[in-house]
């Protein structure tokens, strides 16, 4: 380590308790590894927490895939995201046959911009994904009016804002159908895993049906002459999405923390902001009155030509910060397939001057200072390279 370093300072980390622990181990001397009565359970008690029927999957991209099947994607429909997302966003409805249009987002935060998707709207598009990003809802409620006004879906990738809110309503039951990711660095893990939620019971059946290898074990579904007790059958392709008991018992106990998660989560931020906003270059997330963050991570801005001195000297500081993200319309598969890399100036104006600064429960205030202290540093120190 150099003179900086006490010890390392990860971007994102699980928290991880006795209680979830002994969750486990419940799981693990009992009869279900898999699919069986704790992921019933976790779903019951998503659903209370958020308001709205839930179904857990084995992944946010996971998650994503199987509300894509559900919303019935055909060959050639248009689906409208933002560039400033994990690849996930887009590849599962490429793989479920769609053609992506990117929208371009706000440039101060990384948001999606409604005016740039009521401005690609034709006759083919079919759904709009908003990605609350970094915890950040997005602008929802003008969203909904424009899939409203144009008979489209609208998707919530809520895979960083489990826990947000939105207008006093907690992320989940704001759009048509909304997904969560719990990845070990979200406000909540199950290891790996993810969920599906929304109050169209159908695009929930869709969903539950294609994560579970679309099986049909109900008797009055049967198409085929039962041939005995063990009769099931297939009347369309799915795959195994499922999340097993062992990670329902994990998430279930971390459900319980959750809300102790984002506060502290929160109040990181609180410190970034009072931290960083006396007069430096670098400029701070914009937050709407009625949005309160879940704060997956916390995104600054910093002058471009300095960006990438900053981030090398965070982290020969051993202070772990991160991109996100690299626009997804100029990774090499897009670009392979005529998208322009100019076709979103916010996307790449945004990707070019942000850092992600570490934010999870697990930091403690001397952290904190360490890290604002060695940012403040590097800024005044990049201004004369």
């Amino acid at each position: 380590m150099n003179r900086f370093s006490k010890k390392p300072i990860n971007y994102g980390r699980h928290s991880i308790s006795r209680k979830d622990i002994r969750a486990v181990k419940r799981i693990l001397r009992g009869d279900w590894l898999t699919i069986g009565p704790e992921v019933s359970l976790f779903e019951k008690d998503l659903k209370e927490y958020i308001g709205c029927d839930t179904i857990v999957v084995s992944s946010g991209t996971a998650a994503l895939h199987c509300a894509y099947r559900a919303i019935g994607i055909n060959p050639g429909d248009e689906i409208i995201t933002p560039s400033i997302t994990y690849i996930a966003t887009q590849a599962t409805a490429v793989q479920s046959g769609a053609r992506i249009v990117f929208a371009d987002v706000n440039p101060k935060t990384g948001l999606i911009d409604p005016n740039s998707v009521k401005a690609l709207i034709t006759n083919k598009t079919k759904a709009v994904v908003a990605v609350d990003y970094a915890g950040i809802p997005a602008d929802i409620e003008a969203l909904k009016k424009l899939c409203n006004a144009n008979g489209l879906i609208l998707i919530q990738d809520a895979s960083h804002s489990i826990g947000a809110t939105y207008k006093n309503t907690k992320i989940g039951s704001l759009a048509d159908i909304t997904i969560f990711s719990f990845f070990p660095t979200k406000n909540m893990t199950t290891g790996e895993g993810g969920a599906i939620s929304s109050g169209n019971q159908e695009y929930l059946e869709r969903a539950r049906l294609f994560a579970r290898q679309s099986v049909i074990r109900e008797p009055n579904k049967f198409l085929l002459e039962v041939s005995g007790g063990w009769h099931h059958e297939f009347h369309s392709f799915g795959l195994n999405y499922r999340l097993t008991d062992v990670m329902s018992a994990l998430g279930r106990a971390q459900l319980k923390r959750l809300d102790s998660f984002i506060k502290r989560r929160r109040e990181i931020a609180d410190f970034y902001f009072d931290s960083l906003g006396q007069g430096t270059n670098i400029e701070l997330p914009i937050i709407e009155q009625h949005v309160e963050p879940a704060w997956h991570f916390f995104p600054i801005l910093v002058n471009p030509d300095q960006r990438s001195f900053i981030f090398k000297k965070l982290h020969e500081s051993d202070i772990r910060v991160q991109v996100n993200y690299i626009p997804v319309h100029t990774q090499p598969v897009f670009s392979s397939l005529g998208y322009l890399a100019e076709c979103c100036p916010g996307a790449n104006e945004f990707y070019s001057r942000e850092i992600s600064l570490p934010i999870h429960p697990e930091l403690t205030n001397q952290d904190l200072k360490r890290i604002t202290n060695r940012v403040f540093e590097l800024v005044s120190d990049a201004k004369v390279k």
